[in-house]
């Protein structure tokens, strides 16, 4: 009976697909929603930027084994990230009507920064996705009895399906009823549980400091290094194009913030009921801890009696999951179509830029699928993306907002020493976070691009064009 609902709302995301494929007529249709998604439909949109298996299988796994200070960056540093788009970016971003954040980069500076900015944006996606298509993989395995591999497999093949139908119109009305049956069935079955072992006998047996939220050494590196969770995905993913395309296809520059802050608000709170699943795993399955951790909460689950718990978090979980896909795989897919390959057709009509952009769809799941196939642990392909775009984009994007004298050649040193010193550091194995010293150099290459650049001319043409932004 369980695989019967299962497969009866993979057939339903499917559907949804082929309809919202009516709704495209255009690449901004596609890409965007037109921008025409009210402030209810735009709140679970982008409250359904990271509420996949990040939060339901990786995240709870963390906190199960570590405490709170294992998910500082998952779900407070993602709570937190959407906050400060909401104050700080999504009202000067929305005015400046873009397909991609990736055109950002070219108006605020030159074609040469957004081509390079859109290399390191797109690839610092794959891994992000993998994790869902891995996620994918197990579920699969615990509903249908497959392989990790096979399920990986299939369940790419559906996300993939209805997000290269009806892009970013799949993305919205699919997100609006998921968030729906998250929150519902992640509330339900915290409820049952919590009537059958009060939550006072789960917390007595854990260990004492395991909600301490602080470092408990005291020493700088250790509050560096903590410090370091915080922005990964906080400000990791600001310059990302998932957030920035959920952002602007909301209706108004006025929905667009409200959403931004009323789903960072939600995130926090609902993303803490997967959390609390985990501790009542930690405890009546103790065993799942010295297997696969990741299988934490669905053991959980597969081990109750009621048929209705395991529909309504199977569901819920399947809901998180193929949500945080479909946008995963949109967003770069954007970016390679209008960013990367635009630029070499000369000028392709809308309905040529609609194919390319379905066909980047492919493209990015592809590479994506073989990623998941070689990496199993969620938690740190998540990590690894957003420190990725932190160490390259965030800056010169904070930068071409609020410095108005930022120049192409201090943006390009500052992508390029971002990822140069972060990389070094990696293969080095530092102490202190190797993204901090990225970010650093990403600061410092800013700063002296900037001092070269004022010993040139600037172009009259790119400076004006600076300056309107």
């Amino acid at each position: 009976m369980l695989v019967f609902f299962v497969v009866l709302y993979l057939l339903f995301n499917i559907g949804v697909g082929f309809w919202a494929s009516r709704r495209v007529r255009d690449t901004k249709d596609f890409l965007l929603a037109g921008r025409s998604l009210p402030f209810y439909i735009s709140t679970t949109v982008v409250f359904a930027t990271w509420f996949g298996s990040e939060t339901l299988l990786g995240a709870s796994s963390e906190f199960a084994s570590h405490g709170l200070l294992g998910v500082i960056e998952d779900p407070f540093g993602a709570a937190l990230c959407l906050v400060l788009v909401g104050l700080f970016f999504a009202k000067k971003l929305y005015r400046l009507n873009l397909l991609t954040i990736g055109d950002y980069y070219r108006i605020r500076y030159n074609r040469t920064t957004e081509q390079i900015a859109a290399f390191f944006m797109i690839i610092s996606y794959f891994g992000w996705i993998a994790a869902q298509m891995v996620a994918l993989g197990i579920v699969m395995n615990q509903v249908f009895g497959i392989s990790t591999s096979a399920g990986i497999v299939i369940g790419s093949l559906i996300v993939v399906a209805y997000t290269y139908m009806g892009g970013m119109w799949s993305v919205s009305i699919t997100d609006f009823v998921q968030t729906i049956m998250i929150i519902g069935g992640l509330l339900l079955i915290t409820y049952t549980l919590l009537q059958r072992m009060p939550l006072e006998q789960i917390t007595a047996s854990l260990p004492d400091d395991f909600f301490r939220m602080t470092p408990k050494e005291r020493s700088p590196t250790s509050w560096l290094n903590y410090f370091a969770l915080w922005i990964t995905i906080g400000l990791g993913s600001i310059p990302q194009q998932d957030v920035f395309q959920r952002v602007m296809s909301a209706r108004s520059e006025r929905v667009a913030v409200a959403a931004s802050l009323t789903a960072g608000l939600l995130y926090l709170t609902v993303a803490c009921l997967p959390l609390l699943l985990a501790l009542y795993a930690r405890t009546l399955h103790p065993e799942l801890l010295q297997e696969d951790e990741q299988l934490l909460v669905p053991g959980l689950i597969m081990g109750l009696d009621s048929l209705l718990m395991k529909v309504l978090f199977f569901g819920a979980l399947i809901s998180a999951i193929i949500s945080t896909a479909s946008g995963g795989i949109l967003a770069p897919a954007a970016v390679l179509s209008e960013n990367m390959l635009r630029p070499l057709l000369g000028k392709p009509s809308d309905k040529q830029m609609l194919l390319l952009s379905r066909v980047s769809v492919l493209l990015v799941a592809a590479v994506s699928l073989a990623m998941a196939l070689l990496r199993s642990n969620i938690y740190e392909l998540v990590s690894e993306s957003s420190a990725l775009s932190l160490v390259s984009l965030f800056v010169p994007l904070v930068a071409g907002l609020y410095w108005k004298r930022t120049s192409s050649l201090a943006a390009n040193c500052s992508i390029l020493a971002g990822i140069g010193v972060w990389l070094l550091c990696l293969y080095l194995r530092t102490s202190i976070n190797p993204m901090l010293y990225g970010l650093g150099a990403s600061i410092a290459g800013l700063l002296i691009g900037q001092l070269i650049s004022f010993y040139h001319t600037p172009d009259p043409k790119a400076e004006t064009a600076r300056m309107k932004v």
